[in-house]
């Protein structure tokens, strides 16, 4: 074995020297990596040529020519860029700038950011305890807003001899009045609400709200119920309106029912109209198709939202049911129930785009007496909501009044379902039937 075949065997491949050369052996490495080695460079141990400087350009050494069969040149270098074979044989070259020189990395655009802190219960619970105070200054503010704006009735509920003693529980009466006040000519005749000289009732209901927890009643009284009026005698309900106005109307309901009123609100035409429209309109269940040209009214049968105009005309019609006047004090109670329940709910209240609207609306529409203030408001709008009994005063036959054919209460019917609420009982269930 030659001094050459004994080195080749017992060097370590990666003691980075190149192994000795065999004849017909080309560029080799034992263990260490081929270099492309440049004229004029040190030759390293073993004679195979001057090591390349650092950064210097490689060069290919000049080969002898093949002796036999033309070979096929052999492989050009290649690389991977982004998984992707790259051809050529220079290597990558670093990117440039605009200017041309090495391309700067790009400083950060902040600082670095730190991890994201959590909101701690504690600020919750302060977030939470200011937004409740703002909403109580808001309620506050607006509390006494509509309380400066409601028009009270000077002298409506004036004692007087024989006047029926305070009883348990809020009694207020409710009363819709055909007034055409604040309606121009255009919206007369939109409304058909006519020209109507002087001012008349066209509704009237007595609420009670019980002190316990039972449920509110709701009392329908007909207009044209046959009634003594004080100093004029048998006439028909609303008579006493056009002649005394609120307070000989208040005097003559406590007189037919020995029902002391805590409490009297009247709303006319155009302020039923802005308030419906101030809630978006209220969903009614039209029990039967109407069409009646004197309300302005044509609605289909089932459950849809009446507009301002369209409610009015609902609560006006005399039309359908065998009974006209009764079926109107049916959906009197029904539309006043639905639009207080609609104007207390908290998609209403608790939202100031329609909240405030309707407490504008609702202090221009109504008027109360000197005595009832926004908290008393706010109780009746409760007790509207709280879903209660509603009836209208049990009755038979007719009577010849002043007036006319009036409508007779049943006496011993009527009596039971006032006594139970001076009583602040439940009225019975017969009574309510009857109703």
């Amino acid at each position: 074995m030659s001094e050459d075949d004994r080195t080749r065997a017992y060097r370590s491949p990666g003691d980075g020297r190149p192994l000795p050369p065999r004849p017909g052996d080309g560029l080799r490495s034992g263990g260490a990596p081929a270099h492309r080695i440049p004229p004029g460079g040190p030759t390293p141990p073993g004679g195979q040529g001057p090591v390349p400087a650092a950064g210097a350009p490689t060069q290919k050494l000049p080969t002898a020519a093949p002796e036999g069969p033309a070979e096929a040149p052999p492989r050009r270098g290649s690389s991977r860029v982004y998984g992707r074979e790259r051809a050529g044989e220079s290597p990558v070259r670093p990117l440039r700038s605009r200017s041309g020189g090495p391309a700067e990395p790009r400083p950060p655009k902040g600082p670095p950011k730190g991890p994201r802190k959590k909101i701690s219960g504690k600020a919750i619970l302060s977030i939470t305890a200011g937004f409740l105070v703002l909403l109580l200054v808001a309620g506050v503010g607006l509390f006494f807003w509509v309380n400066s704006r409601l028009t009270g009735i000077e002298g409506v509920l004036d004692e007087y001899e024989g006047r029926p003693a305070d009883t348990p529980g809020t009694n207020w009466l409710l009363v819709g009045s055909d007034s055409r006040k604040g309606l121009t000519a255009a919206q007369r005749k939109k409304l058909a609400t006519g020209r109507a000289a002087g001012q008349r009732t066209d509704s009237m209901m007595l609420l009670h709200i019980p002190e316990g927890s039972d449920a509110p009643t709701l009392v329908s009284l007909p207009r044209d119920s046959a009634i003594t009026i004080p100093g004029r005698g048998r006439d028909k309900l609303n008579s006493a309106y056009a002649f005394g106005g609120p307070k000989l109307l208040v005097r003559t309901v406590e007189n037919a029912t020995g029902v002391h009123i805590d409490h009297y609100m009247e709303i006319g035409f155009a302020g039923f109209v802005d308030i419906v429209d101030a809630v978006g309109g209220v969903e009614i269940n039209v029990r039967a198709a109407v069409n009646d040209p004197k309300a302005g009214l044509k609605l289909k049968k089932g459950t849809q939202v009446l507009t301002g105009s369209q409610a009015l005309g609902y609560v006006r019609t005399r039309k359908g049911g065998a009974l006209p006047d009764f079926e109107r004090t049916k959906r009197q109670r029904q539309f006043l129930s639905a639009v207080v329940k609609k104007a207390a709910s908290p998609g209403v209240l608790l939202n100031p785009f329609t909240a405030i609207p309707l407490a504008a609306s609702a202090t221009d529409a109504v008027e109360v007496d000197s005595s009832t203030g926004a908290f008393n408001m706010l109780s009746l709008g409760l007790a509207m909501g709280d879903s209660p009994v509603t009836t209208v005063v049990p009755f038979g036959g007719t009577e010849r009044v002043a007036s006319g054919d009036a409508v007779k209460w049943d006496r011993t019917k009527a009596l039971a379902l006032f006594n139970a609420l001076k009583e602040d009982k439940p009225v019975p269930k017969d009574v309510v039937d009857a109703g």
